[in-house]
């Protein structure tokens, strides 16, 4: 392992946030976790006295973010690696959802984590040196029904996380977009918001769905601590890769994506390029 680095952790309660704070503390990093509840501070802060450090914020209090960060670089150090990683998905028709879902979704995963980059980059930008890791989904890459909010959050940062990637790379500092499948964490289960369904048009379509997700829950193919220490593997790479899927159904499923694009792309090119001049 590389020397011991600070890492700012945005929801380390569950899920891969806890996976990774666990995993980085035992590798010897110091790590700073952000949690909602006095519970979870403690319980966080528990895990490795004076390594694991707990500061309370919600991702959506954009006002408090800043102030949060400078508390973080001034009384427990540099922040090395911040690690976007709070986030929740939402399942819906997108006829049948509001668009105060919509809001939600996109104030959580994206806003949130555009507000964090933000705060810490002029540090690490004063510094010349750092490591953005945003944490989004192979829903960032493909699509499937009832899920449009999520994956629009999720392509969204993939976007930003490229375009970021590109801005900072002069100044020292990278930025990975880990997009992992499915992993036995709370995504589909506690920690998933379910528009309620309306519309019998759909029942045909995406009941089967809904139906599979739920029975599959916990039991994913991924393991997250593994998860953890493949990402603990490309935080200590000198030249860590602008994207980053993990585990076999999500490289399987967007090399399918980028086929059936190509096709695409090639049966439609005579009408492309009839636009020009």
């Amino acid at each position: 392992m590389s020397a011991a680095k600070i890492l700012l952790i945005t929801g380390v309660s569950s899920g891969f946030g806890r996976a990774l704070a666990q995993e980085a503390l035992a590798a010897g990093h110091r790590v700073v976790g952000t949690v909602r509840g006095e519970q979870a501070r403690d319980e966080f802060e528990a895990l490795a006295p004076g390594n694991a450090v707990a500061r309370m914020l919600d991702v959506t209090d954009f006002d408090a973010i800043d102030g949060v960060v400078a508390d973080i670089e001034e009384k427990v150090g540099p922040v090395d690696v911040l690690v976007n990683n709070a986030g929740y998905g939402h399942e819906g028709i997108l006829e049948e959802s509001p668009l105060a879902d919509m809001r939600r979704q996109f104030d959580v995963n994206v806003f949130g984590a555009v507000a964090m980059m933000k705060a810490v980059l002029p540090y690490m930008r004063g510094r010349r040196k750092g490591h953005i890791l945003n944490i989004t989904s192979m829903g960032g890459h493909i699509t499937l029904p009832g899920i449009s909010y999520y994956c629009g959050s999720k392509f969204a940062l993939e976007g930003i996380s490229e375009t970021v990637g590109k801005e900072v790379k002069p100044l020292g500092i990278s930025v990975t977009a880990v997009a992992p499948g499915s992993f036995r964490t709370d995504w589909a289960g506690r920690s998933m918001v379910r528009s309620p369904r309306s519309i019998p048009d759909y029942d045909g379509l995406f009941d089967p769905i809904r139906e599979a997700r739920q029975q599959k829950s916990g039991r994913q193919l991924g393991d997250p601590a593994k998860a953890a220490r493949a990402m603990l593997e490309v935080i200590a790479h000198d030249s860590p890769p602008a994207h980053l899927l993990l585990g076999s159904d999500a490289i399987d499923l967007v090399r399918q994506k980028l086929s059936s694009l190509a096709q695409e792309i090639d049966q439609w090119e005579a009408l492309t390029r009839s636009t020009d001049g």
